[in-house]
């Protein structure tokens, strides 16, 4: 359950700690007053939708944490561990923190026990540990679509429809693969032949890796046979000619003209060693080049070989607008389409199978569903009448119509379409909610299935936002029995303007504005004894708290207590 909720530079809070128990607990206040702002606050806390004007004005950012204790959820704390989000302690697996930080710029960041999260991710285990009723839930009513969600979640069988909805998908996807597959035969050998002609072509070029860059080297050096010979022929001339001066004669004079000095002197021998190594040198690439001119051939059959094998293979790229160096790979992509494409029989009978085993699947989990189904509805039909009956409607009826699906097809619904009737006068029969019901009573049926549903969903904390608008009197009292009853099992937030419905909770929070002359502010503080009662005067009118009223607020508080 919620334990603890923190918020810091939220909207008109600046900022508020509170601490949350367990049972019913009421939120009251003045119209205005931000009663709802520690529900929305929680709601991006559980991963909601937020923007840069829920950050209060000149604060940098909006803060937001939610400590709960997950003893009693399961499923959230296995789906914590499977993410490593639970901290890795068993004694602390329980333990979950959820926060959320909005900058003013806009900017978004959640986090479960200090990791950063997204925001799906925080919505998923958000779904997981509270459940918000607002007070526009009767509005759902009037969609039959709905309709078989509020029964799924009644009969604990959301998981289940859930299945059902993929299963549905994945045969409709599947089925229309095979579709794909059967309506282009003419396309597919079209491009069977187009894929054959490419590869054979890639096939017969031969193409090797690596080939490219060395044909290309190669044609250079044999483009450039003449300049090269000569430019070598030159430099072994100028270094080591049988005529004339040249580099390593003119070496040997320096050497001989030094040695003959008779200086003891480190720069003259210094200088004797560098001409020697530079005469060996100069011996040295004389030879290489001479190596080199004696194994080089200029060969122009060779070149035009090359310039004719390179023409092809860049005649190619261009045809399949690739790089030379691509054609190899572009050569395995065609063998692998190809190969693709020729099993296509194979894909028929494997498609085919998938769809046989898939609706066998859909039609199991489906029939085991309606039987879920049909057996919830009845009970619910039995509850939500009794339910109205106790808030004003002892002539109503409610009725929960499950018509076959024809054929039993494989739908995302399972094998029947869900709507709720009603009838509010003896003798008539059900007709749909939104023909039959006023606003008022779409109000009370909501209610009375909220409530139902309530007592047996998975998520311990419920929160009702205004639910009982547009009641009071004796009914009000009624829901506030509802919600207590509710509570004892769990825990319950409920915000009210009713006080037949205050005065039953187990914990009261009361919502204040306090209003200065720059700034405006919103606190939240726990009722006990007189102040509580005074609340519960308050709320039940006059401007002025008398005596007579007091003691209205008084019994009615000892009442709800007993």
């Amino acid at each position: 359950m919620l334990n603890q909720i923190s918020i810091s530079d939220y909207a008109i809070v600046d900022q508020l700690n509170l601490d949350i128990a367990s049972g019913m607990t009421a939120i009251t206040g003045e119209t205005g007053a931000g009663k709802s702002i520690m529900l929305d606050a929680l709601g991006l806390a559980l991963g909601g939708r937020a923007d840069s004007d829920c950050v209060r004005d000149g604060a940098e950012r909006a803060d937001i944490r939610a400590c709960f204790d997950l003893h009693r959820i399961p499923v959230a704390q296995q789906w914590m561990k499977e993410r490593d989000y639970d901290g890795g302690s068993e004694s602390d697996e329980s333990a979950c923190i959820l926060r959320r930080v909005i900058t003013k710029e806009g900017r978004s960041r959640g986090y479960i026990n200090g990791t950063p999260v997204t925001l799906s991710e925080l919505k998923s285990l958000g779904e997981m540990l509270i459940d918000i009723h607002s007070q526009h839930a009767h509005q759902s009513l009037l969609r039959k679509s709905h309709h078989g969600v509020m029964l799924d979640e009644f009969s604990g069988s959301v998981k289940q429809a859930r299945e059902v909805a993929q299963l549905s998908s994945q045969y409709r996807h599947t089925h229309e693969q095979l579709n794909s597959l059967l309506s282009d035969q003419q396309e597919r050998e079209e491009r069977v032949q187009l894929l054959s002609y490419q590869l054979n072509e890639l096939e017969q070029l031969g193409l090797q890796p690596g080939e490219v860059e060395q044909l290309e080297q190669e044609h250079k050096q044999q483009y450039q046979a003449g300049t090269t010979l000569s430019a070598c022929h030159q430099v072994t001339q100028l270094c080591s000619s049988d005529e004339g001066d040249h580099v390593l004669q003119q070496l040997s004079g320096c050497l001989h003209r030094l040695s003959d000095l008779e200086i003891d002197h480190a720069g003259i021998t210094n200088a004797i060693d560098m001409l020697s190594s530079a005469q060996i040198q100069v011996e040295e690439a004389v030879g290489e080049l001479n190596h080199f001119m004696d194994s080089f051939e200029a060969d122009p059959a060779r070149a035009q070989e090359i310039e004719e094998r390179l023409s092809a293979i860049f005649e190619l790229a261009r045809k399949h607008r690739v790089q030379p160096e691509e054609l190899l790979e572009k050569q395995q992509q065609i063998s692998e389409e190809l190969e693709k494409v020729q099993c296509h029989d194979e894909q028929v009978a494997e498609l085919e199978n998938a769809l046989h085993k898939l609706k066998k699947q859909h039609q199991e989990c489906a029939s085991a569903l309606s039987v879920k189904r049909k057996k919830a509805a009845k009970k619910l039909e039995k509850l939500v009448t009794e339910r109205i009956a106790l808030l004003g409607m002892p002539k109503g009826r409610f009725c929960i119509e499950l018509t076959e699906i024809a054929e039993r097809t494989v739908s995302s619904q399972g094998f029947e379409s869900i709507e709720f009737l009603v009838t509010t006068n003896p003798g008539q029969a059900p007709r749909p909610l939104a023909k039959v019901a006023s606003g008022g009573e779409l109000s009370r049926i909501s209610l009375a299935i909220q409530v139902i549903i309530a007592q047996t969903a998975a998520t311990p904390t419920l929160i009702f936002d205004e639910v009982d608008v547009g009641i009071g009197g004796g009914t009000a009292e009624i829901v506030g029995n509802m919600l207590r009853e509710v509570g004892k099992n769990g825990q319950v937030l409920c915000v009210t303007h009713q006080p037949q419905v205050a005065s039953q909770a187990h914990q009261h929070l009361h919502v204040s504005k306090k209003v200065s002359r720059k700034t405006s502010s919103t606190r939240i503080l726990k009722l006990d004894g007189d102040h509580r009662v005074h609340e519960i005067a308050r709320m039940l009118g006059g401007v002025e708290l008398t005596t007579p009223t007091l003691n209205h607020a008084q019994e009615m508080l000892l009442q709800a207590q007993a």
